[in-house]
């Protein structure tokens, strides 16, 4: 068994704490961002991973810039054997990444090189892919380009959001970084090289991403309402409010009109014209209220044929 430090913080990570503890790991402490206010009462809450860390009584670190000498200190006097990393959220300096025994072991949810940057998962339903998976790597100071230690792969359902595919990964994520580490401390660890060639790069997601064009294709706007699924969400303007797209089909069919108009509505049933084809929009949302089905929403909303959606 070893001794960890991990370094985490959102729920993409509790699965890897977890895992590593219910394994029989020593985790000497875990590092996460500091607690920040959220929502509209600005209420300060802890990140995911302190709360799970303070349920199994381990010692939390919640540095500003975990590069800090002075914090550095304090990771390379806990002596760990090894430094498990699942999001964090900031880039660890040479100075870190030297202090334990066995290095740095990134958990990264993409099939690497390809995704390499902060919103994998997302681009992955985003950009369509049929297959995506977690790498656990050995970390280097530049980001997501160290050597791969293992892989596992899983298949993208056709209604797969960024939520539900997080979900999946992340329990992918704990149960491979203890068959990883357990190659590391016994030997049989075998780093791969990534394939400079073949590697992309994704940036943080940001809210306006979600603005709807409604001039792309239809299939390319079903899979941006489902990759900024639950957020920041797809939304567009209608009738001065904001409304967000949470489910939607794509209608194989050419209509007149302009881009974002309504062209077809009847009882439980809206579709609007994009680029190419059309969207039939099954769930979404007002601002304020909760999320509906189109049939619900249709009994308490009128909107005629011709109505357009505007890109903000």
């Amino acid at each position: 068994m070893m001794k960890i430090v991990f370094m985490g913080t959102p729920d993409f990570s509790v699965p890897a704490l977890c895992a590593l503890v219910e394994a029989g790991h020593e985790v000497l402490a875990v590092v996460t961002q500091p607690d920040k206010p959220k929502g509209r009462g600005k209420e300060v809450l802890m990140p995911p991973v302190k709360e799970k860390a303070l349920e199994y009584e381990i010692p939390v670190y919640q540095p500003v810039k975990a590069r800090n000498p002075e914090f550095v200190k304090i990771l390379a006097d806990l002596k760990p054997d090894v430094m498990v990393v699942a999001a964090f959220g900031q880039l660890l300096p040479k100075s870190i990444l030297d202090i334990p025994q066995y290095g740095c072991v990134n958990i990264h949810a993409s099939l690497l090189p390809k995704y390499r940057g902060a919103s994998p998962i997302q681009y992955a339903v985003i950009n369509g892919e049929e297959v995506s998976g977690i790498t656990t790597m050995m970390m280097a100071e530049a980001l997501d380009t160290g050597d791969m230690l293992d892989q596992e792969t899983v298949t993208l359902d056709p209604k797969e959001t960024g939520g539900s595919l997080q979900d999946k990964l992340s329990l992918i994520g704990g149960k491979l970084i203890v068959k990883t580490l357990k190659k590391l401390e016994d030997g049989t660890a075998v780093l791969k090289q990534q394939n400079e060639a073949e590697f992309c790069y994704v940036g943080m997601i940001k809210k306006n991403m979600g603005d709807i064009d409604w001039s792309m294709d239809a299939v390319s706007i079903e899979r941006l309402i489902r990759g900024l699924n639950p957020w920041p969400s797809a939304y567009t303007e209608w009738d001065g409010k904001v409304i967000k797209f949470w489910d939607a089909d794509v209608v194989d069919q050419e209509y007149e009109g302009v881009c974002g108009q309504v062209v077809e509505t009847s009882k439980n049933h809206l579709v609007v014209k994009t680029g190419k084809g059309g969207l039939s929009i099954k769930e979404l949302q007002l601002p304020g209220k909760k999320r509906m089905d189109i049939g619900a929403f249709l009994r308490g909303y009128q909107i005629e044929n011709g109505t357009v959606f505007k890109h903000m």
